[in-house]
């Protein structure tokens, strides 16, 4: 397992640890402030040791008795360290976990604001699974010291004042017991450069096992309707057992680490009791004073455990940010310009669209899916578009929508360059319906309206163009009715429907349908787009396969090989094209042989 250099991994670890305190530094000085108070009352302990040793047990022994006032002064000198100490604990508990839980708040929002601003086509290059656990498991990682931070500054703190009142009780004794330092230092450097590259594992595979799971939820039909359960469960095991070998080498060297660091304060003491002990026989030192130091070296153990806390997450935190940082620093996100488009003469009349020389091609694809579309529709006009498949037909409608943008020409609403357009302001005139309508778990109504301030009877007049009124209606609570996860409660053709009712009740100045009723049924088909064509005024845009469909259109556009072959009308295109006809036809005729297979 490859490792990277154990300074690297600290210096990284505290640069990350210092953004965190930039972005919440008044929580995090609270958070220190209590840790300090609690790291000097616990070093305080062993100076009312000290002074309870020398001033009532050394007594106590030597005369056989103790005094009240003697006892009543050592009992509430520790009570009140105590009451003290513990108030610094509720701070930096509740400061520590504030800050975390923000920072990590903090850090998942800026991160899907960025899967949001990069465009559709850096999405299709990563998995689902991957930016699920970048947005929480490499966030929750990168913040993972940020907790432990705060008690290892306040330890730290005691920790200087330990060694200070160990030097001032007895240098000879003091110097001994801090000859651990340079192993505690050697330890961590060793624990870092072997827990690198395990953790940078670890986190890949979290990644990777989310992709699996993610996968095998979003294809359970396919899944079960194949028998595909072992599979599948197989596929999941195998990196979830490489994930547990990951954690487990983690766990093996953290079982190592952590103990180790705990034990080297002990050695100290017993080198300490070693040297102590001569040194009171022989007069060196008083007994108080030895008992002192013993105690003070135990208290410097907790601030190296602590530190230790800190440092251990490193490795696992440089994984997860660096992760993060990936997506924060990731480019190709569409620029904005600062247009509007024209105010229509009728608030709902159609735009005019227009495409002039465009092209485009995938990324990393070697042929471009559109050359030189030149297409022009006139305002509150239907146009079909006709095409085999992988003609470039789902690709023009990502174009029309501004999903991406060509790689040469111009995509113009009512004269406006989308590339143009202020933020916001295409999405107020445009509504692409997808051929696979998603639907979200929640009531019909939220999935028509999508947040937006919309009154009841324009979400039925939209309902009732789409065809799904009804559907509505019969549904226990109606608008109110939840409809389930990717709208379980439906079929694939309501599904469509609902989609469309999304689009219409924004009143779209252009309307772009890709295949969006391809579950439904012809005559339900027509009746929607004889709907719109007479309730809507948009300028409409289809993808469409049925001569029916195609039929109500004002014109028919027939792409081939990315190219526009033919343009006029489907009557028109039958009888001079024999590519387009036959095209057409095909479906038909695919259809017809369905409905016999079923009979027979």
């Amino acid at each position: 397992m490859s490792t990277a250099p154990a300074r690297g991994t600290t210096v990284a670890g505290f640069r990350i640890l210092g953004e965190g305190i930039r972005a919440e530094p008044r929580v995090f000085a609270v958070s220190v402030v209590g840790a300090v108070l609690f790291g000097g009352l616990t070093v305080a302990d062993a100076w009312a040791l000290g002074w309870a040793t020398e001033h009532g047990i050394t007594p106590a022994l030597r005369d056989g008795e103790i005094g009240t006032g003697v006892l009543v002064a050592i009992a509430a000198l520790f009570v009140g360290i105590a009451l003290l100490r513990a108030l610094g604990v509720i701070a930096r508990r509740v400061g520590a976990g504030v800050m975390q839980y923000r920072l990590q708040a903090q850090g998942r929002r800026a991160v899907t604001r960025r899967y949001l601003a990069l465009p559709m086509s850096w999405h299709q290059r990563h998995p689902t699974g991957q930016l699920l656990s970048t947005a929480n498991s490499d966030v929750e990682a990168t913040w993972g010291p940020i907790a432990p931070m705060p008690m290892a500054l306040g330890t730290l703190a005691m920790m200087v004042i330990a060694v200070g009142q160990m030097l001032a009780a007895d240098v000879v004794l003091a110097l001994v017991g801090l000859l651990v330092f340079p192993a505690v230092i050697t330890a961590n450097l060793a624990f870092q450069r072997r827990s690198q590259g395990w953790a940078m594992r670890a986190q890949q595979l979290r990644a990777e096992l989310s992709e699996v799971a993610h996968e095998s939820f979003e294809g359970a039909q396919v899944v079960k309707t194949l028998g595909r359960e072992p599979e599948e469960t197989a596929r999941f095991g195998a990196v979830a057992h490489e994930l547990r070998e990951a954690n487990i080498r983690l766990g093996l060297l953290r079982a190592v680490f952590d103990p180790l660091m705990s034990g080297l304060p002990t050695l100290g003491v017993l080198l300490v009791l070693l040297v102590g002990v001569g040194r009171v026989e022989a007069g060196a030192t008083s007994p108080a004073d030895l008992v002192t130091v013993c105690y003070l070296l135990t208290v410097v153990a907790f601030p190296i455990r602590s530190l230790g806390w800190v440092l251990g997450e490193f490795p696992r935190s440089v994984v997860g940010h660096g992760r993060v940082a990936e997506v924060l620093a990731a480019t190709g996100e569409m620029a904005f310009g600062t247009r509007r488009l024209p105010t229509p003469v009728r608030g709902d009349a159609g735009a005019t669209l227009e495409l002039r020389g465009v092209d485009y091609a995938y990324p990393g694809a070697d042929t471009r899916v559109l050359r030189g579309i030149d297409l022009t529709v006139a305002p509150g006009r239907t146009v079909a578009v006709v095409g085999a498949t992988a003609s470039g037909k789902s690709t023009l409608t990502t174009l029309l929508s501004r999903l991406v943008d060509p790689d040469a020409g111009q995509v113009l609403l009512d004269g406006v360059d989308l590339r143009d357009l202020a933020p916001g302001e295409l999405a107020r005139a445009v509504a692409v319906v997808p051929q696979t309508a998603f639907i979200f778990d929640d009531t019909v109504r939220g999935n028509v309206t999508l947040g937006l301030d919309v009154a009841d009877d324009d979400v039925w007049w939209a309902l009732r163009t789409a065809q799904v009124d009804d559907v509505v209606a019969a549904l226990d609570g109606g608008l109110d009715a939840r409809l389930g996860e990717r709208g379980a409660s439906l079929s694939g053709g309501q599904r469509q429907r609902l989609a469309l009712a999304r689009a219409l009740v924004r009143r779209p100045r252009l309307l772009v349908l890709d295949d969006a009723t391809s579950a439904v049924d012809p005559e339900v088909e027509a009746r929607i787009l004889a709907g719109l064509r007479a309730q809507v005024d948009t300028t409409l845009v289809v993808v469409a396969y049925r001569k029916a469909t195609i039929g109500l259109a004002d014109e028919v556009v027939h792409l081939a090989d990315g190219v526009v072959r033919e343009r006029g009308t489907h009557a028109d295109l039958v009888r001079r094209s024999e590519s387009y006809a036959r095209l057409v036809n095909a479906y038909e005729d695919a259809r017809d042989d369905a409905r016999e297979e079923v009979r027979a």
